[in-house]
């Protein structure tokens, strides 16, 4: 796989994540950008790529830097990787309570699994 085929494809896996992180659904987003919904499927696919403008108006509707969506493109999307770094992102967003919550959230499922693998 060449070098570019692989920028598109990191670029198309991380607009799915981030269009899913958003509860947006391929035909909502094909509305909002006033395409038909399965050039949103091919742009995810990496099939198609996607314009300056397209991508410029998905990073707002995602509520995702223009550069995180196309950062990694020397290397393989790595999709745990991304979905860790997007939660961050919409972390940093939160008030400080509701961060609170999250990470006791967080720690008593820590503590769960922990306990399931004794």
């Amino acid at each position: 796989m060449d070098k570019q085929n692989t920028m598109t494809d990191a670029i198309a896996a991380r607009l799915r994540i981030a269009r899913e992180q958003a509860g947006l659904s391929q035909g909502q987003v094909a509305k909002m950008l006033g395409l038909h919904r399965p050039s949103v499927t091919e742009i995810e696919m990496g099939r198609r790529r996607v314009t300056a403008e397209e991508l410029t108006t998905m990073s707002k509707l995602y509520g995702v830097s223009l550069s995180w969506l196309t950062s990694g493109e020397s290397e393989a999307p790595d999709l745990a990787r991304d979905r860790i770094e997007l939660a961050a992102r919409k972390l940093t967003k939160l008030k400080k309570e509701d961060l609170d919550r999250v990470l006791e959230f967080l720690k008593a499922l820590h503590t769960r699994t922990d306990e399931e693998d004794e």
